[in-house]
């Protein structure tokens, strides 16, 4: 199967996302589109469409970086958490070398992949870990370590609150990947939510018309011990 090439609007809005020239960036992702789609055909790992890749895998994993650009100016340290088939981590430790990223999954099929796709992009800025969120956050080297937990079209706010959080540093913040939809019917359960602060951000458009999303940014406000 061959990757189509990126829309005029898909690399418009990379632009917007990178800090520097999309043209290596765009080189690598074709590399991980193929890799993905090859390796999809044997072992299941998401569900793609060929026409997909550019806007619901990479425009997507990347709409993080305007709202958030504060933590890739910085040697952050980020997780990945619930990574699948390792969207966004693979994307963001291609465009920012400068972060360490850790991708967290409960299926080995797709960790597998993921560590073989870092290889694969020499990406030595991210380590995939097979487990549980809700027993690797109890323990060393992974409870209260990262600057932000990102989240993507995985679990309720609920159940990342309660696994999530235990990733990250006090000040830090636990970031979902939300529509509008999925935000409002979170709302109840997070006003009603007593132990710490959250904010949802203005919404906007994925390219070629991919959907509406907006984030959830949860605030770590205690230290983990």
């Amino acid at each position: 199967m061959s990757l189509p090439e990126p829309t005029p609007a898909v690399r418009s809005f990379l632009e917007k996302c990178l800090p520097e020239s999309a043209g290596e960036f765009t080189a690598r992702m074709a590399l991980l589109g193929e890799f993905l789609y090859e390796t999809n055909a044997c072992f299941n790992l998401t569900a793609i469409r060929e026409d997909g890749f550019w806007c619901r895998h990479v425009a997507d994993s990347l709409s993080v970086v305007p709202v958030f650009p504060e933590l890739f100016r910085s040697p952050s340290v980020l997780c990945d958490l619930g990574c699948g088939a390792g969207f966004p981590s693979l994307v963001l430790a291609a465009a920012f070398p400068g972060i360490r990223m850790t991708a967290v999954d409960s299926t080995r099929k797709k960790i597998d992949f993921v560590n073989a796709a870092a290889r694969k992009l020499a990406l030595e800025n991210l380590t995939g870990i097979h487990g549980r969120g809700n027993e690797l956050g109890r323990r060393e080297p992974f409870k209260g370590a990262y600057d932000a937990v990102l989240a993507r079209a995985v679990s309720s706010a609920e159940t990342l609150i309660r696994e999530g959080l235990a990733f990250v540093k006090k000040n830090g913040s636990l970031i979902v990947y939300r529509t509008p939809d999925q935000f409002s019917e979170e709302l109840p359960f997070l006003k009603n939510w007593k132990k710490g602060s959250f904010h949802g951000t203005d919404p906007f458009e994925l390219p070629d018309g991919a959907g509406t999303r907006m984030f959830l940014q949860i605030k770590q406000m205690r230290e983990m011990h």
